[in-house]
C-alpha cells in the first residue's frame, strides 16, 4: 500500500507473517536515488542475488543516504537559470530574464533553506514566492530610477516565481492514472493542485500589493533562424536547471536537457509555423521527448521517468495558471477561463505524450499484466 508520505507492505514466509508502515514528514523529487534504486532492482536478478542478507541492507542504506547533491545557493542557481530561460521561450526580452534570473534565485534559495529547517509546504511556498515577487518589484523599481528603464517591463515578474511549478507531481500524476492507479494517481494530482492555489494565491495578493499586473510582454524582434536557436539554447538551460533542482548529477540533468530542448522548440516551432493549437503542440512535444529519453535510456540506463519528466516541465503553463487567477481574483472571468482553460488542456495532453510513448516503446507498459 502506498500514498504520498507512507508505505505500508505484507511480508510471507510460510505460515508467518510481518507488516510493517514506514513513513516520512515531506515529500520531494530526488532523481539521483531512483536512479540507484532503479539499477539495484535491474541488477537484482544477476548480481544481488548472490549476496547475503547483510550486504543488501548496506546496498540498500548507501542508496539511503543520498540526499542533495546541490546547496542552497548552488540550488538557486539552477532556479535562476531555470526561470531566466522561461522568461526568454515565453516571449520576455534581456530586461525581463534579468530581473526574473535574480528574484529567482532568491527565491528558490529561500525556499530550499525552508526546506532544510522544515517549515510547512504553505509557508515555505508563499515566503518563497512573495520573496521572488518583492526582488522583482525592487529591481525593476531601481532600474527605472536609476537607468531610466521602462515600468513596462513589469510583465516578467509572473517568471520569477516559475520554480515553485509543480511539475514532477502534475504529470507523473497522468502516468499513475494511465496505470489506474488511481489512489497515487489522485493524490499526486492534489499535491500539485495545492502548490499551484498557494502559489497563485500568494503571488496575486503580493502584486497587488506592490502594484504589478500581468501585461503581456514588450515584442522581442527577432529573425525566425536566431529564434530558432535562441530557442534551443533557452530551452537546453531551462530543463537544465529544473533537472537539477530535482537533484539528478550533471550528465543525467545535460541529458535531459538536450531532449527538452529539442521537444520543446518543436513544440514552439509547430505552435508558430503551422498554427497548431497549444494543447495539441504540448501533446507532440511531450510525445517527442517520451520517444528520445526511450531511445537514450538503452544506451546510458537514466530511468525514463528522470529524463522525460524534467524535460517537458518546461512546457508545463505557470504562467496561464498565474493569469488565469489572477483575473479571476479581480473578477475578470471571461479572461480567467480562458488562461485557466488552456492551462488545463495543456496539462492534460503532457502526460498523454509521454504515456503514449511509453506505449510505443515499452511493452510491459503496453499490455494489462
Amino acid at each position: 500500500m502506498f500514498d504520498l508520505l507512507s508505505i505500508g507492505f505484507n511480508c510471507f514466509d510460510g505460515t508467518d507473517c510481518v507488516s510493517q508502515s514506514l513513513s516520512i514528514a515531506n515529500t520531494g523529487v530526488n532523481t539521483s536515488k531512483l536512479y540507484r534504486m532503479e539499477r539495484f532492482v535491474e541488477n537484482f536478478p544477476k548480481i544481488e542475488k548472490q549476496l547475503t542478507g547483510e550486504e543488501i541492507h548496506k546496498r540498500l542504506d548507501e542508496i539511503e543516504q543520498i540526499h542533495a547533491l546541490y546547496s542552497p545557493w548552488k540550488l538557486g542557481v539552477a532556479a535562476a537559470m531555470a526561470c531566466g530561460a522561461f522568461t526568454f521561450l515565453l516571449g520576455g526580452g534581456p530586461v525581463e530574464m534579468l530581473f526574473a534570473f535574480i528574484a529567482a534565485g532568491i527565491g528558490n534559495f529561500i525556499r530550499t533553506r525552508m526546506i532544510k529547517h522544515h517549515y510547512t509546504l504553505f509557508l515555505n511556498i508563499a515566503v518563497s514566492v512573495s520573496a521572488a515577487c518583492l526582488i522583482y518589484a525592487i529591481c525593476l523599481n531601481l532600474a527605472e530610477s536609476l537607468l531610466h528603464i521602462s515600468a513596462a517591463h513589469e510583465a516578467g515578474y509572473i517568471c520569477s516565481m516559475l520554480f515553485i511549478i509543480p511539475g514532477f507531481p502534475f504529470i507523473t500524476s497522468g502516468i499513475d492514472l494511465a496505470k489506474l492507479d488511481l489512489r497515487s494517481g489522485l493524490e499526486r494530482l492534489t499535491y500539485a493542485l495545492i502548490i499551484i492555489l498557494v502559489a497563485t494565491m500568494g503571488a496575486w495578493i503580493t502584486a497587488m500589493i506592490l502594484k504589478l499586473q500581468p501585461e503581456d510582454f514588450i515584442a522581442v524582434h527577432l529573425g525566425t533562424a536566431s529564434r530558432l536557436i535562441f530557442r534551443l539554447c533557452a530551452s537546453f538551460c531551462g530543463v537544465l536547471g529544473f533537472s537539477i533542482m530535482f537533484n539528478s548529477s550533471i550528465p543525467m540533468a545535460s541529458t535531459a536537457a538536450m531532449i527538452g530542448a529539442v521537444a520543446n522548440t518543436l513544440r514552439l516551432s509547430l505552435i508558430d509555423f503551422t498554427g497548431m493549437p497549444a494543447a495539441v503542440a504540448a501533446f507532440t512535444g511531450a510525445l517527442a521527448a517520451g520517444l528520445l529519453a526511450s531511445l537514450i535510456k538503452k544506451s546510458n540506463g537514466y530511468p525514463r521517468i528522470s529524463l522525460t519528466v524534467p524535460s517537458i516541465v518546461i512546457m508545463v503553463p505557470g504562467l496561464y495558471f498565474y493569469r488565469g487567477f489572477y483575473n479571476l481574483g479581480v473578477m475578470s472571468l471571461n479572461e480567467a477561463v480562458s488562461w485557466l482553460a488552456a492551462a488545463i488542456l495543456i496539462v492534460v495532453a503532457l502526460p498523454l505524450g509521454l504515456i503514449f510513448a511509453r506505449i510505443f516503446t515499452d511493452r510491459t507498459f503496453r499490455y494489462c499484466t
